[in-house]
């Protein structure tokens, strides 16, 4: 029997991601169409006897959450439920924390994902690679290629090439280490508890030297820095690299992307998903979600890399391309959305133009990933992906560029690389 535990973090988190992380845990924000957690639970239903699934967290319960867990339960035919921590533990305090629900009723091993990743989730890949080695590979992280540069904005593993027994670990090290990096998703035997309990009690001796510490720090781990660290070179962790999609959701513009990669892979896993050009309805170009409650004009033109949501109306002659459309929004006549998140609720008027700019990896590398860009540069905005919240109204005939509009808000003019608060 296995099990999956899926850490979805919590408020505080997710701050590159406001002001859409206001309206909706970030983890339920859709991605090619669906919640971004659904991609991670889908591909755990898949698994052969794989029977619950845990979602880990310090999200209050919330209608949202709920509502999500009871119909992916429904869908997916598999049990999920949300344990709530009591304050940010990390990655490892988290699964520690919750330890006796994860080992009830006896798993041969569990996969742990991280929420903000969009992946392939070659979890079967994994199991098999465990099942060949089954003596020693007990913990396996999945790995994937990254380019020099970028490798120092991850975890960093270094292998032996005939084995892949990780033998060095180190989270974001300061100078070139490794090209593969971690993916965040693990496949571990109930025996990484003990290791997880070691730093736990090494934890609180160091507390106990201290005089007024809080005790609550006992029970933070971080399982890259705190316990991959210490387990490299011992022989018992070990490296599946994968050669299929794998990306960070860190930010807006993060999530444009990995939508992208979303709905490419939609043509093997959902074809029912991707629009087609018909004669009566809109023009298709590329790889393009619309929820069937949307309403498109026939002369619109939209993609690629587009999904459009619940009840979103796209007025006549509207192009739309490389962007998130939330439910609920209205996209006027003749207007134009390129790069950008344009939030539920929110309306862009006649003849307006909203757009962003891409910070899509290096399309010529095979191995780029998404840049953590900071928001600021020498005290501009970086130019990236536009944002508007929900309920944001933009009048007829503005241009909006670059720019990041907070929720409720009614422009009256034309913006350009600006927080619109």
């Amino acid at each position: 029997m296995l099990k999956a535990v899926i850490l979805i973090g919590g408020p505080q988190k997710g701050t590159r991601f406001r002001p859409l992380s206001f309206e909706v845990p970030k983890p339920l924000f859709p991605v090619a169409g669906v919640p971004m957690l659904q991609h991670h639970i889908e591909a755990c239903s898949k698994v052969p006897n794989l029977k619950e699934i845990l979602l880990i967290g310090f999200y209050q319960p919330n209608e949202a959450l709920s509502r999500f867990l009871v119909t992916a339960q429904q869908e997916f035919k598999v049990a999920i439920r949300y344990l709530q921590e009591f304050s940010a533990l990390g990655t490892g305090g988290g699964i520690y924390h919750f330890r006796d629900q994860i080992l009830s009723g006896g798993p041969h091993a569990f996969f742990v994902m991280n929420a903000d990743v969009c992946s392939e989730f070659p979890l079967l890949q994994m199991l098999d690679f465990q099942k060949a080695h089954e003596e020693t590979h007990r913990y396996i992280m999945l790995g994937t290629t990254a380019n020099r540069k970028q490798s120092l904005n991850y975890g960093c593993i270094v292998a032996k090439v005939d084995s892949q027994e990780v033998l060095h670990y180190v989270e974001k090290p300061s100078t070139f280490i490794s090209d593969i990096i971690n993916c965040g998703i693990y496949l571990f035997s109930p025996s990484i508890f003990q290791h997880i309990a070691e730093v736990f009690q090494r934890n609180q001796q160091e507390l106990q030297l201290e005089e007024n510490s809080s005790w609550q720090r006992t029970e933070v781990i971080r399982l890259e820095q705190d316990v991959f660290t210490a387990l490299a070179g011992r022989g018992q962790l070990y490296v599946y690299k994968t050669d299929g999609f794998w990306s960070q959701i860190k930010s807006a513009g993060s999530a444009i992307y990995a939508s992208r990669l979303y709905l490419n892979q939609y043509h093997t896993t959902h074809p029912e998903r991707l629009s087609l050009t018909e004669n009566s309805g809109p023009t298709i170009l590329g790889n393009v979600y619309i929820h069937p409650t949307a309403k498109v004009d026939p002369s619109a033109v939209l993609g690629p890399n587009v999904s459009v949501g619940m009840g979103v109306v796209v007025g006549a002659g509207v192009r739309i391309r490389e962007s998130i459309i939330l439910h609920g929004a209205v996209l006027q006549d003749h207007s134009c959305v390129l790069n950008t998140i344009v939030g539920w609720d929110s309306s862009i008027g006649r003849w307006a133009r909203v757009e962003g700019t891409p910070s899509d990896p290096n399309p010529n590398d095979p191995y780029a990933k998404m840049d953590s860009e900071t928001l600021f540069r020498e005290g501009k905005l970086t130019p990236s992906i536009t944002i508007l919240g929900c309920n944001v109204s933009i009048p007829a005939e503005v241009v909006i560029l670059n720019s990041i509009v907070l929720p409720h808000k009614e422009l009256s003019r034309s913006f350009k690389n600006q927080i619109i608060l």
